[in-house]
């Protein structure tokens, strides 16, 4: 006997009335935020109208994990990774400023205390934006993970910002450096740490279409780059021994920090405007569409948006007057799979039109 009771399944029928959800799409977007299993077993009762009759439970039913599960699960895995990592390289530039109590030291500590924190925002973020839609956000929760990455940019001018205020302070009154190799080598062996995790993330972010792991890979890259000018300047001060020079260091590192924070707050806010597609994946849509469109006459009005891993993409279809509505889906099935294929984690919408409806050639038509 099934362990569903028919109040469950009334609730259930009537929260889709009410958003207008169609049954077949409750794996996706049940305002429940039930499992999608348990959605299944509501709509085999409704289906058969049997309510809570004698029939298989439905929450027994295991649903396949698409694409997108499985890309946003190995993003969580990185992010959670990702978090261990920055704590473990913190705590090595921490013992490698309290060595040698160095400005460009202490900058280089500051800007991964600011790692830690992002790393933290950017698991938090691409927690949500793995959710699936729900009543209040029919389209998803992708753009969190651009919000997290606007976050990150935000925090990582804070940590420049600081870093120029504790070298003003030091030019003033500066303090004798202890370069010992125990120090250095803390910071050395962070470095490492950095480079090799920084490529991994960025590699893994763009497989994964994850802004929030990209703009923490870059981060990180940022991260190895100034410790790299940090290690090569203090160098130069042992053979100087020109003191200030760690101060000159320290603002240059703020600098960079300041640089790669505006740049990744450009790129996040583009996200959360609604950036189209490049210009080399709008050429791939246009020939995807030419080539899967035998039957219609035209599109037009082609429109893209990137929210996260996904790639939002509708158009206008003129079909022939006298076509049947089911020819008609028959052709929007076929592009959106060809589509689908061509451009992983895309969804696309079709506005079917009659023959009259078609624009000239010159209006950015495209004749099929």
């Amino acid at each position: 006997a099934c362990k569903r009771t028919p109040s469950t399944c009334a609730d259930f029928a009537r929260i889709h009335a009410e958003t207008a959800t169609p049954y077949a799409d409750e794996a996706r977007s049940c305002p429940r935020r039930t499992l999608a299993a348990r959605c299944a077993g509501c709509v085999v009762h409704i289906a058969t109208g049997l309510g809570a009759g004698p029939v298989a439970c439905a929450d027994e039913i295991t649903l396949p994990t698409g694409s997108m599960d499985r890309a946003a699960t190995r993003s969580r895995r990185l992010a959670a990774a990702t978090i261990a990592v920055a704590v473990s390289v913190l705590a090595l530039k921490i013992a490698a400023y309290q060595a040698t109590h160095s400005l460009a030291l202490y900058a280089d500590a500051l800007e991964s205390i600011v790692n830690v924190a992002t790393a933290l925002i950017a698991y938090a973020a691409i927690d949500v934006s793995a959710r699936p839609p729900d009543r209040h956000h029919q389209y998803g929760h992708h753009k969190a993970e651009y919000l997290a990455a606007v976050i990150e940019g935000v925090l990582i001018t804070l940590a420049a910002i600081a870093i120029i205020r504790a070298a003003y302070d030091a030019f003033l009154a500066p303090k004798d450096l202890d370069l010992t190799p125990l120090g250095v080598g803390f910071n050395v062996a962070a470095t490492l740490i950095n480079a090799v995790w920084a490529a991994h993330i960025i590699r893994e972010g763009r497989r994964n279409r994850s802004p929030a792991l990209i703009a923490d890979g870059w981060h990180l890259a940022s991260d190895v780059v100034s410790s790299i000018a940090v290690l090569a300047g203090l160098a130069l001060v042992v053979l100087t021994g020109w003191v200030r020079l760690d101060v000159v260091l320290a603002v240059i590192v703020a600098g960079y920090i300041l640089w790669t924070g505006g740049r990744l707050l450009r790129t996040s806010m583009s996200g959360l405007m609604d950036e189209a597609v490049t210009s080399e994946v709008a050429r791939q849509i246009t020939a995807v569409i030419a080539d899967n469109g035998d039957g219609a006459l035209q599109v037009h009005d082609i429109k893209t948006r990137i929210a996260g891993r996904v790639t939002f993409i509708e158009f206008h279809l003129v079909v022939p007057g006298r076509m049947s509505v089911k020819a008609a889906h028959d052709i929007c099935d076929r592009l959106e799979d060809a589509i689908g294929k061509a451009i992983p984690g895309s969804e696309v919408i079709i506005h079917v039109e009659p023959e009259g409806e078609a624009q000239a050639a010159g209006q950015g038509a495209i004749l099929l």
